[in-house]
């Protein structure tokens, strides 16, 4: 018979034998398996504030179609330097960005940039780096209200 569908299919990467309750582990080998590439999705959660059993269906949708997870997975942490270190600009008096002693003052000093920013443009950038995704329901929500 050609192109049969039914049958045993044998799990790409099977657990020997789920466990009981909590316990319990997947044997079929996932959602994703039989995809070219693994997806990287968003758990779905409960949005709450929807109206009288819309929360249900709200996670049905969740869970037919998960939301994409975030591209930025981690951020590279700063080299920190220890205090005790020796410093980095032996030529460069201690005084300097400062309008006291030697080298140059204030004016030496970069400006600060005069952005306003809104609550809906802070929670974007959040957003970015936020792998629950509440931060871009949050940000979505002030967007839609003009903040």
């Amino acid at each position: 018979m050609a192109g049969q569908q039914g049958g045993y299919r044998q799990p790409r990467t099977p657990a020997p034998v789920s466990g009981p309750g909590a316990l319990s582990k997947r044997t079929d080998g996932g959602p994703t398996e039989g995809m070219s590439s693994p997806v990287n999705t968003q758990a779905p959660k409960y949005m709450p504030g929807l109206g009288y059993g819309k929360g249900g269906e709200n996670m049905a949708n969740e869970q037919s179609a998960p939301l994409a997870g975030n591209p930025v997975t981690s951020v590279p942490a700063p080299e920190l330097v220890p205090l005790s270190a020796p410093t980095m600009r032996p030529n460069e008096p201690i005084t300097t960005g400062v309008n006291i002693g030697p080298g140059p003052g204030s004016e030496a000093m970069p400006s600060l940039p005069n952005i306003q920013s809104t609550p809906s443009m802070t929670m974007r950038r959040l957003a970015q780096f936020d792998d629950s995704g509440m931060a871009e329901l949050l940000y979505r929500r002030l967007a839609d209200s003009g903040n």
